[in-house]
């Protein structure tokens, strides 16, 4: 809060300092580089507010996101992910996908379901966040495209509990919990536009965190290759010369810094694409999330590979990074559910121009 980060989220209006996507993108590298929870939460919580940002009416706006430009440490969520998994919430057939229900009961609001892998949905005190944008349905004899909706639901309504944790073997610090809705309710007025707009209010969200989750894997692989340089510089593994002496390592070292390069401007492109087209664009964040989540796999495990045994217990920080990195490719819309079919339709349009991103155009 006091270095600027969430007032970084907001825009002017609201009393916030608004950061272009480049910028927060290099802020996210920086702190990721040293640890990956705090910015976890921090990025949770503008991915929370970005459903309020881009579809908020302008009261709504003031009244939600005001608060998080002043000296408390408020935390949001984004209320996604459902029991049963996240990857068909578009689905068309409306007997599958987003369970989590909102019935319109008077002039509130009535809702009922529960919630997975709800990054900041514990907040502070394990009593939930300052606001979660829920994601539901309004009618599920209907399609999402009809009844998909966002729901702003405030951490401490009655009805919403914290039903239980799940235990990740990274990001050790940034609680994965389960949220359960037992007739919540809200005002009438806590939608964001209608009934049917929660898939582009998804769709627009996760374009604002995808390019931004390549930094945070650019942070990671970034940490794990700046150990590995100075224990190749440093150690000798009881030979005659430091280990970067041998062809093999050094070798590795420059695939591994390639990959880290590639990634960045991959990121920065794709962020910067993300701005000039207003967030219009699904390519280049969702390939710079794709690439980047999977190449920080590989480019950490062959630091793991280089420092030996030692790479897999306490005794370095790489096992550390390898289980953080782990998480990248199934998480905030697995690369294998979510990702790639958004970009499968997307090239399979006949509206698609494969040179428009490169250009800084809409995709298609």
């Amino acid at each position: 809060m006091d270095a600027g980060f969430v007032k970084a989220l907001i825009p002017d209006a609201q009393g916030g300092q608004k950061m272009s996507s480049v910028d927060f993108s290099i802020a996210a590298e920086e702190l990721t580089s040293v640890d990956v929870n705090v910015p976890t939460a921090l990025l949770a919580t503008g991915l929370g507010l970005q459903a309020i940002i881009h579809f908020g009416t302008d009261e709504q706006k003031e009244r939600w996101l005001r608060p998080f430009t002043g000296t408390d440490a408020l935390l949001a969520a984004f209320g996604f992910t459902e029991a049963g998994g996240g990857a068909n919430f578009d689905s068309k057939d409306p007997s599958v996908g987003v369970r989590t229900h909102a019935r319109l009961e008077g002039d509130e609001w009535v809702i009922n379901g529960t919630k997975h892998y709800t990054t900041n949905g514990t907040g502070w005190e394990g009593k939930g966040p300052d606001l979660i944008t829920l994601v539901c349905r309004t009618d599920m004899t209907k399609p999402p495209h009809e009844s998909l909706a966002v729901i702003v639901v405030p951490g401490n309504t009655p009805g919403l509990e914290v039903s239980g944790l799940i235990d990740t073997v990274g990001h050790r610090a940034t609680i994965s919990p389960k949220l359960t809705f037992t007739d919540v309710r809200v005002p009438a007025g806590n939608i964001l536009g209608k009934p049917g707009d929660g898939m582009e209010i998804c769709r627009m969200a996760f374009n604002w965190t995808a390019s931004l989750i390549g930094a945070a894997c650019v942070g990671r692989m970034r940490a794990a290759f700046e150990f590995a340089l100075n224990w190749a510089k440093t150690e000798r593994r009881n030979g005659p010369v430091p280990v970067i002496e041998y062809q093999n390592a050094g070798y590795m070292l420059v695939d591994i810094k390639t990959r880290i390069e590639a990634a960045r401007y991959l990121t920065w492109k794709a962020c910067h694409h993300y701005d000039v087209t207003g967030g219009a664009d699904e390519e280049l964040g969702h390939m710079a999330k794709v690439f980047c989540s999977e190449l920080s796999v590989q480019a950490v495990y062959d630091t793991m590979r280089l420092v030996g045994v030692d790479g897999y217990g306490d005794q370095t920080p790489i096992a550390a990074i390898m289980n953080d990195v782990l998480c990248f490719p199934v998480y905030d819309g697995g690369n294998m559910g979510v990702r790639r079919r958004q970009l499968h339709e997307l090239i399979a349009r006949d509206t698609y121009d494969g040179m428009a991103s490169a250009e800084g155009r809409v995709a298609g």
